[in-house]
Parts: C-alpha cells; sequence; structure tokens
C-alpha cells in the first residue's frame, strides 16, 4: 500500500513539473485575430523542442509556421489574407508570423450533383436536408468535407451501398468573398439483400447462423443491419475474431440480390481459469473454472468451476445458450452445492436455476451503454440453515425447500462497464419466493439502485459518482425469513469502513441479525492524475431495519480514500477507508482491493 501511494505522489510531481516547464511557441503571432482562431493558429503551429540558435533557424521557422497559419486561415473560410514571416533584431533572434487584412467567406449555392443513375427523389431529398451548409455561414472546408460525409452515410444507409464520393468542386470567390461548393455523389443501384455466405469451416451450426441475420431476403441493404449481426456473433464470446460484410457487386445472385459474408475465427474449444484471493477475516481463496465453448454449434458455453474459502465454498455446472429461440436471448442453466460460513449465519445446501435474458439497444452485453436488459428467471433449493434465535441465543438449524422466481430489468446509459465517467444507470429486481419445510413462507424481496456519474471538465479527468439502493422484504418478520435471505450491509460494494455484515442491528452478543430493509448512498469524487494514476475521496452511508421502514438513527457511515491504477482497459481499485459513526465495535479502517470502480 505504502509503494503504490509513494507512486501516485510521484506520479503527480511528474506532471506538475512538466506543466511547469513548458516549451516556447515555434513562432510568436502578431495581428488583430479574434481569440479562438489565435488558439487555433498557435496550437496548429505548435512549440519548439530547442532554441532558436542563429537568424537562419529563426527564419526557417517563421516560414513553416507560416505555412501552418495558411493553412488554418483557408479552413476556417479565409481566403483573403496577408501572412508574412520574419524575424525579431533580438538576441536570440524570435520567428515572427504576421497575420492582417483577413476576410472571411460564405457558402453561396451549395449543391449536391448525382453521377450516373441518380437515387429515388426521396433519397434526393433527404441528402438535401442533411446537407448543412447554409448561405450565409462561414465557409470553412471542414464543414464542406463533414457534408460530405453526412451525404454518402445517408445515400448508403438507404440502400445504396455502393454510393462514393467523386471529386468536389469548390468555387472560391474573390469578387464577392463566397464559396460555392458542389458535392459529386455516384450512388450506383440500390442494393438488395440476400442470405449469409459463410466462409470459414467450423464447430458453428450453419442453420442456427443464418438465422441470426436481421434481414429478409430481398431486404433493402443497411448498414446497421449488417453491423448488428456482427455485434450479435461477437456478444456470444465463443469468437476470437469476427467479419460480417456486404459481398462484391459481382457475387450478386441472377435475381439481383447481395449475400453477406460472413468469417469467423472461433476460440480454441477449451480453457481453465484459476485465481486465488486472500482477506485479512476470510483467509485464502481459490477459484478453478473449466469452460468448452461451442459444443453444440450455436456459440454456447459449459462451464464447470468450483471455489473454496472460509465464507464460501461451492461447485457447480453452467450452461448459456446465446440468442436462444430468438436473436438477443440469452438462457442460463445453473447446478450446484454450495456451503456458506458467515457472522451471521451458516447454509448448505444444492440448487438449480434457469433464466432468460433479454437485450434491448444496440449495445453489446461486453460494453455497457445506451441498452437495456430485462431477465425472468426461476430456481429451486434445497439447504440447512444454521442461524442464532434472538431470544436465547440457541443456534437454530433449519431444513428448508426454497421456490424462487425473479424479474430484473436494468437501464444501462454510462459510457463504460468498468470505468464510466458520465451517464446513469438503473436497476430494479423482484424476487417473489416461498419456503417450504420446517416453516411455510411466500415472501417478496426487492431491491432498487441508481447510479449517477457527472464529470466535472471536458475531459472528464474529474468525475463525481453518486450511488442509491433500497431494499425490501414484504411479508413474515425478520426471524420467520431465513438468515441468508434477509439485507445485510457494509463492505467493498457496500458501506467501505465496515466489515462484510458490519452494519445494521445485531443480536446481545454481537452476531449480525440481519433485516427487512435496505438503504444505502454513496458519494465519490474521481481525479485522473495521469494517463495510469488516479485517487479518489469518498464517504459510504447504511442502514438496515429489521422492520419497515429503516430507522436512520441508526445509520452507519464510513469514508476514506483510494488509489486507482488503470490498466487500459479498467482501473485496479485499493481504498481505505474508516468508521465514522455506528462503529460497533469495527476495526478502525478497512482495505479493499478490486478491478474496477467501487460501482
Amino acid at each position: 500500500m505504502g509503494r503504490l501511494l509513494h507512486a501516485v505522489a510521484a506520479a503527480a510531481a511528474v506532471c506538475a513539473s512538466g506543466t511547469a516547464q513548458a516549451s516556447e511557441p515555434r513562432a510568436v503571432l502578431q495581428g488583430e485575430l479574434a481569440p479562438d482562431l489565435r488558439a487555433r493558429i498557435a496550437a496548429t503551429v505548435g512549440e519548439a523542442d530547442t532554441p532558436v540558435e542563429n537568424r537562419f533557424e529563426a527564419r526557417r521557422r517563421a516560414r513553416a509556421a507560416a505555412e501552418d497559419a495558411i493553412a488554418v486561415l483557408r479552413s476556417e473560410g479565409y481566403y483573403a489574407y496577408v501572412v508574412e514571416p520574419d524575424v525579431s533584431e533580438s538576441d536570440p533572434p524570435k520567428p515572427i508570423v504576421r497575420v492582417e487584412n483577413l476576410v472571411r467567406f460564405n457558402f453561396r449555392d451549395p449543391a449536391i450533383t448525382w453521377r450516373g443513375a441518380a437515387p429515388t427523389q426521396p433519397v434526393q431529398a433527404a441528402a438535401s436536408a442533411v446537407l448543412g451548409l447554409t448561405p450565409g455561414a462561414p465557409g470553412r472546408a471542414t464543414d464542406v468535407l463533414a457534408a460530405e460525409g453526412r451525404v454518402l452515410a445517408l445515400v448508403q444507409k438507404r440502400g445504396y451501398a455502393d454510393a462514393e464520393a467523386e471529386p468536389r468542386e469548390v468555387v472560391v470567390d474573390h469578387a464577392d468573398a463566397s464559396v460555392r461548393p458542389t458535392l459529386r455523389i455516384a450512388a450506383g443501384t440500390l442494393v438488395r439483400l440476400d442470405g449469409l455466405e459463410i466462409t470459414t469451416p467450423g464447430r458453428t451450426d450453419s442453420r442456427w447462423l443464418r438465422r441470426l441475420a436481421p434481414w429478409a431476403e430481398g431486404s433493402v441493404y443497411d448498414p446497421d443491419s449488417v453491423a448488428e449481426l456482427e455485434r450479435r456473433l461477437l456478444d456470444t464470446g465463443v469468437y476470437d475474431s469476427v467479419t460480417v460484410a456486404l459481398a462484391p457487386p459481382d457475387k450478386s445472385t441472377p435475381a439481383g440480390l447481395r449475400p453477406v459474408v460472413v468469417s469467423l475465427a472461433e476460440r480454441r474449444a477449451r480453457s481453465i481459469e484459476a485465481s486465488a484471493s486472500w482477506a485479512t477475516r476470510e483467509g485464502v481463496g481459490v477459484n478453478a473454472k473449466w469452460t468448452r465453448y461451442n459444443r453444440f454449434g450455436r456459440a454456447d458455453t459449459f462451464a464447470v468451476t468450483g471455489q473454496a474459502s472460509n465464507r464460501d465454498s461451492r461447485a457447480g455446472v453452467e450452461l448459456s445458450l446465446p440468442h436462444w429461440r430468438r436473436a438477443q436471448q440469452t438462457l442460463r442453466t445453473t447446478a450446484s452445492g454450495y456451503r456458506v460460513r458467515t457472522d451471521a449465519y451458516d447454509e448448505t445446501g444444492i440448487g438449480v436455476a434457469a433464466d432468460v435474458t433479454r437485450r434491448y439497444g444496440r449495445a453489446s452485453y461486453l460494453t455497457a451503454g445506451s441498452a437495456s436488459f430485462f431477465t425472468l428467471g426461476a430456481s429451486a433449493d434445497v439447504s440447512r440453515t444454521t442461524e442464532r434465535t434472538p431470544s436465547v441465543l440457541t443456534t437454530l438449524g433449519r431444513d428448508l425447500v426454497t421456490l424462487r422466481t425473479l424479474a430484473d430489468l436494468a437501464l444501462d446509459k454510462s459510457n463504460d462497464p468498468l470505468n464510466p465517467t458520465h451517464g446513469w444507470r438503473i436497476s430494479a429486481r423482484l424476487e417473489p419466493s416461498l419456503i417450504l419445510g420446517d416453516s411455510n413462507l411466500p415472501y417478496l424481496r426487492a431491491i432498487t439502485q441508481g447510479i449517477y456519474y457527472q464529470p466535472l471538465d471536458s475531459r472528464a479527468r474529474t468525475v463525481l459518482a453518486g450511488r442509491v439502493r433500497i431494499g425490501r422484504i414484504v411479508n413474515g418478520t425478520v426471524d420467520q425469513v431465513p438468515a441468508s435471505q434477509r439485507f445485510y450491509a457494509g463492505g467493498g460494494g457496500s458501506v467501505r469502513g465496515f466489515s462484510y455484515q458490519g452494519v445494521g442491528p445485531r443480536l446481545s452478543d454481537g452476531t449480525p441479525r440481519g433485516g427487512l430493509a435496505l438503504v444505502e448512498a454513496s458519494l465519490e469524487a474521481r481525479r485522473e492524475l495521469s494517463q495510469r494514476w488516479g485517487v479518489a475521496v469518498f464517504v459510504d452511508a447504511g442502514a438496515v431495519g429489521s422492520s419497515a421502514p429503516v430507522d436512520f438513527g441508526d445509520s452507519s457511515l464510513g469514508a476514506g480514500i483510494g488509489v486507482r491504477y488503470n490498466l487500459g482497459f479498467a482501473p485496479i481499485r485499493v481504498d481505505i477507508a474508516t468508521p465514522i459513526a455506528g462503529r460497533h465495535g469495527q476495526p478502525a479502517f478497512q482495505i479493499y482491493v478490486s478491478l474496477g470502480q467501487s460501482f
């Protein structure tokens, strides 16, 4: 931990040092320029790595800087100008660029001409609508290029897959200070799609693959549909690479349809994973996983898992069938045996479960952003739970059969699954359950969570993140509901500064009792110090109620600081936190290490 903090301090010092020793500009700008134009020219001219040693070198730099200034002026619509490179009389001499007599040219009569066969009238009208070159607006070259890109993208999306931009004509008229752009677009012919042409042999069932295509034979070409098929295949996680592309025109069928070529590189059929962990309260833990990919030829995944630790040991099997019965729908089935030992209860049992997750939106299962997921499922567990009774503090064993269904909705509008900097996430989960055995009880477990990310600067180097989590169990008393199903709080993903199950009501001997209601809230400020290093400060709060509503007078509060080291795809998180309120005999501090942000 000490080395990590020293590394962060060193990184921050390097960043500060680099800022203090800024280089000199490659040339001094002179002339009356608007602030934004001056800033852009200065950024393009750049800074000098070494000082000027003689007038010859100063004049060479001034000429190069003048060429850069002219390029910026023309890109911004200034086609009448005086740009003069010069050298100062000082010692050492300084390169100078004088910019004078600026005249900004404006757009007039922007147009599109169609080379060869023109597309349909609706497509022509839509292309004119997205052109976006308003007469009288500054005649920026970048605006012309952007307009050409918009027109070309629209024409291709409307089914003209072979559309190309030919050399455009841009007339710069100094007589009236105007820029008259004419885009020349060769639309080609309207393309209609055929089925798939699978070029790579492998374990994948071609019949299943063909059903994934999000278009019908004869549909007008849409690049988004072709891209969606690629996303659907990448979502499965069983391919090293996926390429989906429209076949060239010479591959057209006699009916004039174009197939879509799919090339797959399948990953190795099997993999073995292993990991280990250590915690001060839980000791050593080991995990192992053997996975078989694409056994049934439909991008399926079959896994055998094992986990051993003082708190949670289990072994099981899992089968995942992506795009089950329809695209963007995954069936997951599991069977496992487990033994859980916590301060609040011990539980041993076996269980089976199945759920179906439906994805909405174009984001991937593997990458968050603008997507929603809805899950329906059911499970059955046969278990023996050992817990403490509140009255006489004796150990009570309960043999139970738990039948459970679930409905889970998750909306993700954040920009990254492991290191988000803006956006929000909302989730809600309902678990209607029925207990049979030593006691019979139907109850409903509900939990919802909202997270929001607010960047405080344009580069999102400083981010404010907030989280609120609320849970409630309806029907039954806290003693009727099995201890393993009650709410607990505390730990790295809950209220930092407290141990696992360290927040909430306790029996007289200190055993966590759990509760029927839960409220948690977190506020965290994250600051990026360099490309790799970052820091965070945070405050977490939580309360668990034996009955509803939660007694906020018995809330627990923790605060701390953290260090982040960015691996490129996600940060390693090291947090140290201390209890501030509701300590209840907790240690003075807790340390948490994990991959990804806390929320």
